[in-house]
């Protein structure tokens, strides 16, 4: 781009079905809190029928940057990320410097702010609601859910990304999940 940076406009395809289903399967039992199993496991058993998608609502961040077609568009102060996915919801990324609201109202998709490590674009996410599925089956999101997506243009066509999922409500520890 004009101001140095790598340009990661465009349409991007999400990395597949790999953690679709269960957001947490690389994790041990234990490093999700036991209500948060219990409710995820009883979300699977009804056949997912009260998800977000079933009630036409958003789905969430990690959805929809591992699943669906994304269009970015870049500019100097923000991004915009345009999700091609039931609902077709948009994103607003602010890259003008400011910092995350300190009590933000509670969103599906939350509020967020990113900055350029070199060449790899950081993106915060904070705010999220309650109501959102971190996967289709139905790992549950909380307020506090905190996001931190890395993005890297490896090279025309492709694109490196890793999302870290911090919700001290639901798991454990923070865990990240590499494409």
């Amino acid at each position: 781009t004009p101001d140095g940076k790598p340009d990661l406009s465009g349409v991007w395809r999400g990395a597949g079905p790999i953690y679709r289903f269960n957001i947490a399967q690389d994790l041990d039992s234990k490093d999700v809190q036991p209500w948060a199993e219990a409710l995820f496991l009883k979300r699977v058993r009804e056949s997912r029928k009260d998800s977000p998608l079933a009630r036409c609502m958003p789905v969430s961040v990690p959805f929809h940057n591992f699943f669906n077609l994304t269009r970015i568009v870049q500019t100097p102060s923000l991004m915009v990320m345009l999700y091609e996915s039931p609902n077709s919801p948009h994103r607003t990324i602010y890259t003008d410097g400011r910092e995350l609201p300190k009590d933000p109202n509670p969103a599906f998709l939350g509020y967020s702010v990113g900055r350029w490590d070199g060449d790899t674009f950081v993106v915060t996410t904070a705010g999220f609601n309650a109501l959102g599925w971190l996967d289709s089956s139905g790992h549950p999101q909380t307020e506090s859910l905190r996001l931190t997506e890395r993005m890297r243009r490896r090279d025309v066509g492709h694109m490196d990304f890793e999302i870290t999922i911090d919700d001290p409500t639901v798991f454990t520890k923070p865990f990240t999940i590499k494409a």
